[in-house]
């Protein structure tokens, strides 16, 4: 059973943990200032909102939605041009698998998929994800859930590749 829980300030000793490990460095930025972005959702400097998600009750990685239409008027937008190609309206997804040994198992495809139909139920239609396409084992596990690549920004968002889910497929 998949499950999400808010990250609160007690749990960053354990997110922290996790954000050293070699496969998280791999793909997202410095342990140290991704904590202090964690940091700042909880302290309602930034939008984004920060989860656990759980498989039968067991912290297995990290998740966060973010809210594009907050993000367009902040720093962000000098390194990410492209979020003003985007709607408003829709909100981006960012995931992590605690684990390496637990990489490759489906877990990531699972877990996206019940937390897209999460954002749904709480009314987001347009959900994004912004892999680097040289994160094959992420797209691949992003595509399985649902995702595609939006055509028209293909070659437009440098070192992204801009997903939308389509809410026709999916695993459920």
């Amino acid at each position: 059973m998949i499950s999400f829980r808010p990250v609160t300030m007690e749990d960053l000793p354990l997110l922290s943990d996790w954000m050293v490990r070699p496969h998280w460095r791999e793909w997202w930025g410095d342990p140290t200032e991704e904590l202090g972005y964690v940091r700042e959702m909880l302290t309602g400097q930034d939008t984004t909102r920060p989860y656990f998600f759980q498989i039968d009750g067991i912290e297995t990685g990290y998740i966060q939605v973010w809210f594009i239409k907050d993000q367009k008027n902040t720093e962000w937008v000098e390194d990410y041009p492209w979020l003003e190609l985007l709607p408003d309206e829709a909100v981006g997804v960012d995931l992590s698998i605690a684990s390496a040994a637990d990489l490759s198992k489906g877990i990531g495809t699972r877990v996206l998929s019940a937390f897209v139909e999460k954002l749904r139920r709480e009314g987001y239609d347009r959900i994004i994800i912004d892999p680097d396409p040289a994160n094959l084992r992420a797209v691949n596990a992003y595509r399985k859930a649902g995702f595609r690549e939006i055509e028209d920004l293909l070659g437009r968002t440098d070192d992204c590749l801009l997903m939308e889910h389509n809410n026709e497929e999916g695993v459920s």
